[in-house]
């Protein structure tokens, strides 16, 4: 009778040549980085829409930050789909993120209700964007090393 262990080992012999491709590692990776390659191309093609995004957040000198933010997304995004300097790209968009989630998801100074509930949720899931990327970082200098 087979045990648990044999059946998890024939189970990951079966899908490693599929999930360990780097057909879906890439996937993986366009997964990773969707949320901020639409960001900064709707931030590129509506700079006024960032600008006003900027203001609202209090970020000052305005223009600098937009270009910035659009600059981070876009490159960042680029290094790791290329794999140049991939984990520089994944840590930049990790502090990006958690900085962005502290400024943007100030949940502790709503009130209790609907809109703190929400808050509270998208600061969380932000907190596991980041940490994604803190696992393609380490994965890429993991590699690098061997």
């Amino acid at each position: 009778m087979p045990t648990t262990d044999s059946f998890g080992r024939k189970l990951a012999a079966a899908a490693r040549p599929v999930f360990g491709s780097s057909a879906v590692r890439f996937i993986a990776y366009v997964g990773r980085c969707a949320a901020y390659l639409q960001g900064g191309l709707v931030k590129l093609t509506d700079f006024p829409g960032v600008i006003g995004e900027m203001a609202h957040f209090g970020l000052s000198p305005v223009p600098l930050f937009a270009v910035l933010v659009i600059l981070l997304e876009l490159g960042a995004s680029g290094m790791i789909l290329s794999g140049w300097q991939r984990w520089q790209g994944s840590l930049g968009l990790a502090a990006f993120t958690l900085v962005a989630t502290a400024i943007a998801l100030r949940r502790w100074e709503m009130p209790a209700g609907h809109e703190r509930f929400m808050a509270a949720n998208s600061f969380f899931e932000h907190l596991g964007l980041a940490g994604g990327f803190l696992l393609v970082a380490w994965l890429d200098l993991r590699e690098k090393q061997a």
